[in-house]
């Protein structure tokens, strides 16, 4: 991986001989924090030492920094082949942002997954090694790819995702740059990164060779200034989406576990039929009823959850507060909900911010309190003027 060797080349021109010209391959990566790891450092101290920086590894003013400060002299010379040119994410990919706060991440990857990884490979991008380590823990059958995991270890969790024995990698910065791995069909990214061109760089570990993938980042909803800046810098035009609800996966999910047990070999009804019979007979539910509830066992589902569209928490509904006239604030928003609602109830508003009309106000609440919600404040005059709240659909 590393040239140690200097192999000095003379060049005849005009009967003169040049002095030595000494080249050296660097093996210089950026590692989780954004610095630069360089390898080798042994050159002689005189060395016409010739250098060579790939932009697409390593951004221009980490070239100039650490690199020519160790490696060559005040008066060297640069020929640039790149310029000013800005990097650009790959038209062949989706690129979605999603809200999502920290604590509702490990419910809605999996339904994410599920959803845009069309049974492709999955790279979930995290900021820290351990948040990969972490989240690769909540996800079964999940790897996790960072900076503390040795070389050899490296390698087999690599090969182990190329072969498909598992399907979803989550890792640092150190997977979003040289790494040929096909048939990635999603990029998640946990939170914005730090700069534009980690984005690009790990959205394009998709979409590659012709290919089309889909890149989803995930933000907290306070922090949605972020998107705008990536979009400036990136040139990307981000499409916004809802959070998967998870009745709609688990109808997607019905769908596969269906077409699992019809490919079921018929053998296996004379070893279960008794016990089919016996739960039947028990159950007081239909056999449609038992079949659903087996393709949701199946899917892997015993519950069904309702999600917030704001943050994405699961067992939070969101909901559209409507005035007929100009709500000024979130200040003025609370307090009509203080006006007609009991002090337990307004304690459970989540995330209340206006609407881009300046008439109405979003907000979560709990699912169990929708129904106080709506049902008071269907109509209620509030200085002369109606206001209501309705499920956000």
């Amino acid at each position: 991986m590393i040239d140690d060797t200097l192999t000095p080349l003379t060049h005849c021109l005009s009967h003169q001989i040049l002095p030595p010209l000494y080249f050296q391959v660097l093996d210089a990566y950026e590692d989780e924090y954004g610095g630069i790891i360089i390898e080798s450092e042994r050159l002689p101290w005189n060395a016409n030492v010739f250098a060579s920086a790939l932009r697409a590894s390593l951004s221009q003013w980490k070239v100039e920094t650490p690199v020519h400060e160790r490696f060559l002299k005040l008066d060297k010379k640069t020929a640039d082949l790149v310029g000013n040119e800005k990097l650009k994410a790959s038209a062949s990919v989706r690129h979605l942002v999603l809200p999502c706060t920290r604590q509702a991440r490990v419910q809605l990857i999996p339904d994410i997954i599920h959803c845009y990884s069309r049974g492709g490979r999955t790279i979930i991008f995290t900021e820290t090694k351990e948040s990969a380590s972490e989240l690769a823990g909540s996800l079964p059958g999940s790897r996790a790819l960072h900076g503390d995991i040795v070389q050899a270890q490296r390698e087999v969790i690599l090969a182990g995702f190329r072969s498909g024995r598992f399907l979803v990698l989550v890792a640092t910065n150190v997977a979003a740059r040289g790494l040929d791995i096909q048939d990635v069909q999603l990029i998640i990214q946990c939170e914005p990164p730090r700069d534009v061109e980690a984005y690009i760089h790990r959205s394009g570990r998709t979409g590659r060779a012709g290919n089309t993938g889909v890149a989803i980042l995930l933000y907290e909803p306070r922090y949605s200034y972020s998107i705008s800046r990536l979009e400036r810098e990136s040139g990307v035009k981000f499409e916004h989406i809802s959070p998967p609800q998870p009745a709609d996966v688990a109808e997607s999910a019905g769908s596969d576990a269906a077409k699992a047990i019809s490919n079921i070999s018929d053998s296996v009804i004379p070893v279960f039929q008794s016990q089919a019979e016996q739960l039947l007979s028990s159950s007081g539910l239909s056999a449609v009823d038992l079949l659903a509830k087996a393709l949701a066992k199946a899917a892997g589902y015993t519950d069904i959850k309702q999600r917030s569209l704001l943050s994405s928490i699961e067992n939070y509904v969101t909901l559209l507060l409507q005035a007929g006239k100009t709500i000024d604030s979130p200040a003025f928003a609370f307090s009509i909900l203080r006006r007609v609602l009991p002090n337990e109830n307004i304690g459970g508003v989540k995330g209340l911010s206006l609407t881009a009309d300046g008439v109405g106000a979003v907000f979560d609440v709990p699912a169990d309190d929708v129904n106080a919600f709506v049902e008071v404040m269907l109509n209620v005059p509030f200085r002369n003027y109606p206001v209501c709240v309705l499920i956000v659909p």
